[in-house]
């Protein structure tokens, strides 16, 4: 059954400073959902209020998961659950490889008693290797470390495949790409489409939406969502940038902590 994810009237503070001031989003599997805006108005901050990062303060507003609440859940419960972050700095994990961190992945939202074959797992991990392009020998290092930027967004993509969650994050996974590897990234994203599966992408380009077709985009700003759309919106961005949406609705500048 496709799984919702609901965000209600959210916000959120860092170090006392308010950056989320009542978001509203609604996610279903089945759905793509682009999340723009300017630098610093609270895109990331969202990504990890969802996830549980302990530096952001939910001070009011609801997120739940099929009716479960989201902020009763401690980090690995909201994995458990379905939701995935792929991080925009994705960390370096010493001594645990590849292949050992996702097959523990896969077997934590397993019952006891079912958790993958080792077969299974192999030939799966193959399989979606391939299909990104990716050495195979990459299984067998460790997490993250040494890998260049686009190797680390593709391993990203590679965990988004293998674990299938519900709800997918997806923070910026973009950035720093070159276009042969934003076309890879954008196929393995592609081949997660189905009506079980949902997705918020946060990202400032249109050229990620080029690859990728969105049924929805919205624009932050401010701490909030100011506007949504379709496909259309993100086209209107790349060609005018943000003043137009800034002069509809009355909006001045502000600066926001970067964190954000």
């Amino acid at each position: 059954m496709a799984s919702t994810l609901t965000i209600k009237d959210l916000h959120v503070e860092i170090e006392g400073k308010e950056i989320l001031k009542g978001v509203n989003l609604e996610i279903k599997g089945g759905e793509i959902h682009a999340v723009m805006g300017p630098n610093g108005t609270g895109k990331s901050t969202l990504a990890s209020a969802i996830m549980g990062h302990p530096k952001y303060e939910i001070t009011s507003g609801s997120i739940t998961l099929d009716g479960q609440d989201v902020l009763e859940m401690e980090v690995d419960d909201r994995a458990r659950a379905g939701l995935f972050l792929a991080m925009q700095y994705p960390s370096e994990i010493t001594g645990v490889t590849n292949a050992d961190f996702l097959r523990s992945a896969i077997n934590a939202r397993r019952e006891e008693g079912k958790e993958i074959s080792l077969m299974k797992f192999i030939k799966e991990l193959d399989n979606k290797m391939e299909l990104l392009e990716m050495d195979l020998d990459m299984a067998q290092r460790y997490l993250n470390e040494g890998f260049s930027g686009g190797e680390k967004k593709r391993n990203e993509i590679l965990q988004l495949m293998m674990i299938q969650p519900a709800i997918a994050i997806l923070d910026e996974i973009d950035s720093g790409l070159d276009i042969d590897a934003l076309k890879i990234v954008s196929k393995g994203i592609n081949e997660m489409r189905s009506s079980e599966f949902g997705c918020m992408i946060i990202t400032h380009y249109q050229r990620l939406l080029n690859y990728i077709t969105p049924d929805k985009v919205h624009v932050m700003m401010q701490g909030r969502v100011v506007k949504s759309g379709g496909p259309e919106l993100a086209q209107r961005l790349e060609a005018e940038g943000y003043d137009w949406i800034k002069a509809e609705l009355g909006i001045e500048d502000e600066t926001v902590s970067q964190e954000a």
